[in-house]
């Protein structure tokens, strides 16, 4: 029996418009911040130069927001907040969308569940204002405004008291908007922003100026801080119609969760797993366990090529072509990184020098330097020395050089190319690290790290250049499928065969493995098969046959690399460091750790005392 069927038959009712209002106010206004999003897009929409927002108790007592754009009329007020009704689209195009908003549902959905206020002016109109309380609207008004609008919403889910149980706490509201004003702030360089929370300035973006990467690097600098720009690779690629913009970082300047992950679609901040999964393609083989890559990316296309239209709240989109936004996406990531070449972020070398700080002492006394004294000659020390123990032995000549340790050596190394990128090697430390000079400062190699990612791209250049090899199985293993998953995973097989595992049909709902990569000892194929249909029913795609055959080649590369303890001359130390400069992400080892830190000259003279 049907638990759900009532024992009588229900009567089908027409629901009144409020209460129809109050449920689609659901779908488009989840909290504050889904209020702060389509208010803030209208005023971008309208095309305002300067958005101001306030909001009071995390923005369920008041949200505010005044913009600059080109206004209302008073007729068109009480359109406004008639549901379904927009200026961004004439309903002849569903995909011919070029604006944020097009459904005409926020702000009745908004004066459905709070006390809504809308004052604004157009050009050569008067100024107007009209108020919406729990779906009531009143009469327009004239009222004095400048050109733009402002929105005020109060009490937030008065109408729908239950939904404010469900509400977090001030401070989490607070942050949840101030992160969507941030995200669509970065989307917007030449726009400015100021967010403020119960009186205080919590945000403020000024618009920028200048083209459109100096004016997003800047903007980008102001709201993910100095050390994403100094650390991020520029994104510029177009294929299919498709065009990628934006900044990755570097491998070694990863996060421990995604939350520094931005993707926007024709200016439209998104979140869809095709994307992100694609993001994590770009990184596949450069980053360590549990760690996420940062980025701000822009994928612009035809509007006709993505669909918007997918949920009210317009954070999801599909692609025409998906494939051709992932490759899209994957290809340039992957090209922008071997592009960088042996840059690592400079976040290590911070990091580094943060670990060379003296402990600050107990008490704050200004110190005293040894070089702030006159200090005397060393032939002076010698005379007052002996003048004092006359039987004293005489003192070590000060230039007789250091004795070599098991720890660290030093020799005679004829000076090398010290302009170079990673400088010239001056010495091995603990038989695994190298010591280089450069020109502003020196560097320090972990000798195994980098030789390790060396022989790594180089097995990735020869399995790639030749193929993988395949070794055909004794006995077909068959895996048993479900016929729509049986299609699916055949229709990649192609894919599968040009990674050396190659599958063939084997009646409905069955497939037969042929072969497979050599390299793959004791291949669990069917866990393998299910495993990449789980990726392409989560995400369209799978890396994950990539992936297994890229850690056997990494396993190799740590097998036949330098091993830690060994000591190199002077010209192996060299070259290891010449040939990380040519060799793609040799920033960083095959495990997503850094291969080398840079210290600045300024900065060492710094920890000494020599510069303040």
């Amino acid at each position: 029996m049907n638990q759900h069927a009532p024992n009588m038959r229900p009567v089908i009712r027409q629901l009144d418009e409020a209460t129809a209002n109050r449920i689609a106010a659901g779908e488009v206004v989840e909290r504050p911040a889904s209020a702060v999003k389509e208010l803030v897009e209208n005023a971008l929409d309208a095309g305002a130069s300067r958005i101001e927002i306030a909001i009071e108790d995390g923005g369920k007592r008041l949200i505010r927001v005044s913009d600059d754009g080109c206004g209302m009329t008073p007729d068109d007020l009480p359109l406004a907040l008639s549901r379904h009704a927009t200026s961004k689209i004439d309903g002849s195009d569903l995909l011919a969308i070029n604006s944020f908003g097009f459904r005409g549902e926020a702000l009745p959905s908004l004066g459905a569940v709070g006390r809504l206020r809308i004052t604004s002016r157009a050009d050569g109109a008067e100024g107007a204002e009209i108020t919406v309380t729990a779906g009531k609207i009143g009469p327009t008004r004239p009222a004095a405004a400048n050109r733009g609008t402002v929105v005020e919403l109060r009490d937030l889910f008065f109408a729908t008291p239950a939904r404010l149980k469900f509400m977090r706490s001030d401070r989490a509201e607070t942050q949840a908007v101030a992160d969507t004003v941030r995200k669509l702030a970065m989307a917007e360089p030449w726009v400015g922003f100021a967010l403020t929370a119960d009186g205080r300035e919590i945000f403020r973006a000024d618009a920028e100026q200048g083209e459109l990467f100096g004016a997003l690097q800047a903007r980008l600098a102001r709201v993910m801080g100095r050390d994403f720009i100094d650390n991020t690779i520029a994104m510029d690629a177009e294929r299919d119609g498709l065009t990628l913009t934006g900044f990755a970082a570097l491998p070694t300047y990863s996060r421990g969760a995604a939350v520094a992950q931005h993707l926007y679609v024709n200016g439209r901040p998104v979140r869809d797993k095709l994307l992100t999964g694609a993001l994590r393609a770009g990184y596949m083989d450069v980053l360590a366990s549990g760690r996420h890559p940062a980025a701000v990316l822009f994928l612009t296309c035809d509007p006709q090529l993505v669909d918007v239209n997918v949920h009210p709240a317009k954070a999801e989109v599909r692609f025409r072509d998906p494939s051709a936004a992932r490759g899209l996406l994957v290809s340039a990531l992957r090209h922008g990184l071997a592009n960088a070449g042996h840059r690592a972020s400079s976040t290590v070398g911070n990091a580094t020098l943060a670990a060379f700080q003296p402990e600050t002492p107990a008490a704050m006394a200004p110190r005293n330097y040894q070089m702030d004294y006159a200090r005397p000659s060393a032939g002076a020390i010698r005379s007052s020395i002996a003048a004092q123990s006359p039987d004293t032995a005489p003192l070590p000549s000060f230039d007789a050089g250091f004795a070599e340790t098991p720890s660290a050596r030093f020799e005679e190394i004829t000076p090398g190319p010290t302009d170079a990128p990673l400088g010239a090697a001056r010495a091995q430390l603990h038989e695994n690290y190298i010591v280089a000079q450069t020109q502003d400062g020196m560097v320090l190699i972990d000798q195994h790290a980098a030789h390790e990612r060396l022989v790594y791209e180089r097995l990735k250049t020869q399995a790639a250049d030749k193929g993988i090899a395949r070794q055909a199985l004794l006995i077909p293993e068959i895996v048993e499928l479900s016929e729509a998953d049986a299609a699916r995973i055949l229709s990649i097989a192609d894919e599968l065969a040009d990674l050396g595992l190659v599958i063939e049909p084997f009646g409905a709902g069955a497939i037969a493995v042929q072969e497979a990569p050599a390299m793959l000892d004791r291949l669990n194929a069917a866990a393998l098969i299910r495993d990449i249909l789980d990726d392409l029913a989560d995400q369209g795609s799978s890396d994950r046959l990539r992936a297994r055959i890229d850690a056997v080649l990494s396993s190799m590369a740590c097998h036949g690399s330098v091993r830690s303890g060994r000591r190199m001359s002077a010209e192996e130390m060299n070259a290891l460091l010449r040939e990380m400069e040519r060799t793609p992400r040799s920033g960083q080892c095959n495990h997503g750790r850094p291969t080398w830190v840079k210290l600045k000259l300024s900065d060492i003279e710094r920890l000494f005392g020599r510069k303040d």
